[in-house]
Order: structure tokens, then C-alpha cells, then sequence
């Protein structure tokens, strides 16, 4: 009889499912979860709120082969330490996505009519009705960064309002956008038309700090943000320096560490949450459901389309899956901010064998909405919601690549494509578009220039960094000979701004200008 640890407060469902079917649960809120991780070490399955579980509480569970994360996030998993002790990791997407789009909601009301104050002083016996003037969310500006679950059903849960939806997700085409009322547009735009923004992304090395002085400089007056997402994506600093600028208004829901004691932001934020997004009777019930039946289907079905820390399967070098997520960032980089229709891709040599297992590093090199832990089920499934063809292209051998892989990204103006392998374990990119033999280290800082072939361009190009103190690592200049353009692959040793790579592109009269940072 299979052991499960719950050391949260769950509904009775979880209880009553996983009994009915044969498992012993343990559940206890009280006992510390060392304490009842050491007193239950064949239990081969823990189930899991917030609850940190680290690599000591996965050595004191040597049984253990399933973690749940009864909730969409799962930070709170060590899933590579998982991952090495062959632990699966499985989380229950969507079933908290009403509970956080309706607190958004709520957060945005309480603040626009002052109702923490009003309540703490009306309580406190005064009477001060003129103190509390208040705003209407009627026929306001809302941008929401992120349309996965909760962004969509924030568009559709808000709609009631009369309010303009303004979104960001590099994923989601118009169409789709349209049938949740949502006018798609740059993260830019948003911070510079919305009243009100609502952060609906995850924390990963792209998204961290990426609400910062820069964005904050472009909102309107008066602006109000709401964070019920993730501590990180919000710069606390450049937040507080443009709260009295702007007449910032801040709610927060989501904090570095969920504990007792003072919090960082609280003295920036107009109204605070302890973490309650996902805090709601029916959410509760709906994670704890899932929770149970996936663990069920686990042991008695083998079934892991939730699982977010898949292996990688025998015969393949990981390195090749972070090959294609790198190629298909990189392909990305120079496509821009225009829809991706199609992705088509090959994979040379034995690679074809494992074409699957590449397209979530796939995805997740295309955008941070989309966790490179998970499958390619997800994967396509995240693909199809998003309006994207992905074609897996049959390869001729018999072109000598040797173990490659080739990344066509397509919209409905252009085609980039880009190949590349790996050589004495590093990657190599070996063709973008029609210039091959670049032989190029991805990792760092490149910028790329393609230009009508011409004398003194590479000069110009270098002069221009060196102005700005940048110096260059290696440098490619490859020709077309088809159109007689070159490419300028230039590796500098620090990033410099879109505007410096605009200007670049200006003085050498390029035909196509972008940076790429690995």
C-alpha cells in the first residue's frame, strides 16, 4: 500500500480520493515537515501547498518518487535536485487561475475607492467621507502582461467593465487575442497607455527585474500595478523611486520569501496580500482534486503530462536541448517582435530520433511564458493555443551535417533560419540564413549587421563600440554571394541598448540589424 505525506492544509477531497483507491495518507499541518518526513520515509509520494521542499527533505524520503504541487507554480521545488534522485515533479496548472484573475479584481476595486483606509478609519469612529474620493475602473485602460491562464480569464472576468484590454504575449495572435477582447501590443505601449497593469508572468533569468526605471519612466500618472505573480519581475527600487513621480499606486500580493516579518516593499505598496492569489475555498478543492487523481493516475497508469522535470532519455546529450533552445531564441532575436505562424525544424544524424524531446527547449527558447521542464505535449499544446504550425522536416543524411539541428521561424513576411551542433562539448552556430560557416559560440553578447557588401563597414562598426567602451571578442564577416550582402557577427564582452544597435545599423545602412544575448 503506497504511502502519501501531506503536510498542508488540503481539502478532505484529496483524502477521500486517494483512500478509495488503496493509498495510506498521512496528512499533518502541525508536525514541522522534517520532523514528519523523518517518521514517514516510505512514503513514496508527497503532495504539497507552498511547502518548501528542498533537497534535505527529499534525503530524508529515500521511497519518495512523486512531488505535487497542488497549484500552478512550483519555485518551491528543488525539481533539478528532484530530477537527480529520479524524482517526478507534477504541479496542477489552471486549477488556481480564477482564484488569482478574480483577486487582481478585487485588488484593483479596493484601491481605486481607498477601502483599506476607509474601513481603518470609519472603525476607528471617524467620519472622514471627503478623505476617500475614489476612481472607477469603468471605461479604464488595462494592460496585462501575459496571457496564459490567468491573464485570459483576468481579460474575459474584467470585460464587464467596459475597459480597453491592452496585452502582451509574444505567443498569442490577434485572432485569439479578439475572442477575449484583447488589442495585442509591446509591453512598451502598455506601460505607456494603461491605467491600470497587471503582471501575469513567471520569474525566470528573462522576466526578473523587467518592471524597472526604464518601463516605469513611460506609465501615465497616477498608474496603478498590480503584482500577483512573482516578487522578482518587479525592480522594488526603481519602483520606489518612481512611486511619488508618478503617483504610483502598488498592489502586491507576492513576496521574496513567504514568512513572517517586515516586508521590503510595504513601504511602496498601497494595498498587500499574504500570498492569497490561490486562497479560496473553490480553488482549494480544484488543486486538491487534481492533486489526488494525478497521483492515482501516476502509480496506477504511469500517466506524466503533468510532470515539469522530465529527464532526458538514453542516447541523448542534454546539450543538444539547450542547442535548440538557443537556436530558436537566436532565430527568434532576428525575427522580432512579428508573429511566429510556423516553426520547422530538422534534426541531422541521431538527433532524429529524439525530435520530440526538443520542442519544449524549443518553445522555451521562443518565449518565457512557456517552462523549458516541461514536455512535448505541452509543447505542442502551447504551440496549437497560440495559432503556431510546428513541422518536423524529414532530413537527407546524406548532406554530411552530422548532428545538427536546422530552426525555420515563419510569419507572414519573412523566414530566419538557423543551424547549429555541438563541437568538443560547446555549442556552435554554423548558419543563419545564407551564411554559413560561422562557426560561432552563442554565449554572450553578439550583435548581428547584415549590409550591401562594401569597404570600411567592419571599421565603422568596431569604431562605433570602441566609442562606447565596448570591446569586441571575435568578429565574423561571412558574404552571401547570391546577393552580395555580408553579415557582421560581432561578440562584444557587455550588452549595449537598442537604441546604440539601431544607430549601428543606421551608420552602415543595414538591411537587418539585431542582438542576441545567451
Amino acid at each position: 500500500m503506497k504511502k502519501v505525506l501531506i503536510p498542508t492544509k488540503l481539502d478532505k477531497v484529496v483524502s477521500e480520493i486517494l483512500s478509495a483507491k488503496g493509498f495510506t495518507v498521512v496528512q499533518d499541518m502541525e508536525t514541522p515537515f522534517a520532523d514528519l518526513a523523518k517518521a514517514n520515509a516510505d512514503a513514496e509520494s508527497v503532495i504539497v501547498r507552498s511547502e518548501k521542499v528542498t533537497p534535505e527533505i527529499m534525503d530524508l524520503l529515500p521511497s519518495l518518487k512523486l512531488v505535487v504541487r497542488a497549484g500552478a507554480g512550483y519555485d518551491n521545488i528543488d525539481i533539478k535536485y528532484a530530477r537527480r534522485k529520479n524524482i517526478d515533479v507534477m504541479n496542477t496548472p489552471g486549477a488556481n487561475s480564477n482564484a488569482v484573475a478574480e483577486e487582481v479584481i478585487a485588488m484593483i476595486l479596493a484601491a481605486y475607492r481607498k477601502l483599506i483606509p476607509a474601513d481603518i478609519s470609519t472603525r476607528a469612529g471617524k467620519w472622514e467621507k471627503k478623505s476617500f474620493m475614489g476612481r472607477e475602473l469603468t471605461g479604464k485602460t488595462l494592460g496585462i502582461i501575459g496571457l496564459g491562464h490567468i491573464g485570459r480569464l483576468l481579460a474575459k472576468r474584467v470585460s464587464g467593465f467596459e475597459v480597453e484590454i491592452l496585452g502582451f504575449d509574444p505567443m498569442i495572435t490577434q485572432a485569439m487575442a479578439d475572442e477575449i477582447g484583447v488589442k495585442l501590443t509591446t509591453v512598451e505601449e502598455i506601460f505607456s497607455k494603461a491605467d491600470v497593469i497587471s503582471l501575469h508572468v513567471p520569474e525566470n533569468d528573462a522576466t526578473r527585474g523587467m518592471v524597472n526605471e526604464k518601463l516605469l519612466s513611460l506609465a501615465k500618472k497616477g498608474v496603478m500595478i498590480v503584482n500577483c505573480a512573482r516578487a522578482g519581475i518587479v525592480n522594488e527600487d526603481d519602483l520606489r523611486k518612481c512611486k511619488a513621480e508618478k503617483g504610483l499606486i502598488y498592489c502586491n500580493d507576492v513576496y521574496k520569501k513567504d514568512a513572517e516579518g517586515e516586508k521590503s516593499i510595504a513601504d511602496v505598496a498601497d494595498v498587500m496580500a499574504p500570498h492569497l492569489g490561490a486562497s479560496t475555498k473553490e480553488a482549494n478543492f480544484v488543486a486538491a482534486k487534481r492533486a489526488a487523481e494525478q497521483t492515482v493516475a501516476y502509480f496506477e497508469n504511469g500517466v506524466t503530462t503533468c510532470v515539469v522535470n522530465k529527464g532526458v532519455p538514453d542516447g541523448l546529450n542534454a546539450e543538444y536541448q539547450h542547442l535548440a533552445s538557443a537556436l530558436a531564441k537566436l532565430a527568434k532575436a532576428a525575427i522580432g517582435e512579428e508573429k511566429i505562424n510556423r516553426i520547422e525544424t530538422s534534426f541531422y544524424g541521431n538527433l532524429s530520433k529524439y525530435a520530440k524531446w526538443m520542442t519544449a527547449p524549443i518553445c522555451a527558447g521562443l518565449t518565457t511564458e512557456f517552462d523549458p521542464y516541461l514536455d512535448a505535449k505541452d509543447a505542442q499544446e502551447f504551440l496549437a493555443s497560440r495559432g503556431v504550425e510546428l513541422v518536423n522536416r524529414p532530413v537527407d543524411d546524406a548532406k554530411n551535417y552530422g548532428e545538427s539541428i536546422t530552426i525555420d521561424l515563419v510569419t507572414a513576411t519573412q523566414r530566419v533560419s538557423v543551424r547549429g551542433t555541438i563541437t568538443e562539448g560547446k555549442m556552435m552556430i554554423s548558419r543563419v540564413n545564407d551564411f554559413d560557416r560561422l562557426y560561432l559560440d552563442p554565449v554572450g553578447n553578439t550583435l548581428f549587421f547584415e549590409y550591401s557588401d562594401a569597404p570600411g563597414i567592419i571599421a565603422k562598426l568596431s569604431g562605433k563600440l570602441g566609442e562606447k567602451g565596448i570591446n569586441i571578442i571575435d568578429i565574423r564577416a561571412p558574404q552571401n554571394r547570391k546577393t552580395g550582402n555580408s553579415l557582421a557577427v560581432i561578440k562584444i564582452c557587455s550588452d549595449i541598448t537598442d537604441a546604440d544597435v539601431k544607430a549601428m545599423a543606421e551608420l552602415v545602412d543595414a538591411v537587418k540589424a539585431f542582438k542576441f544575448n545567451a
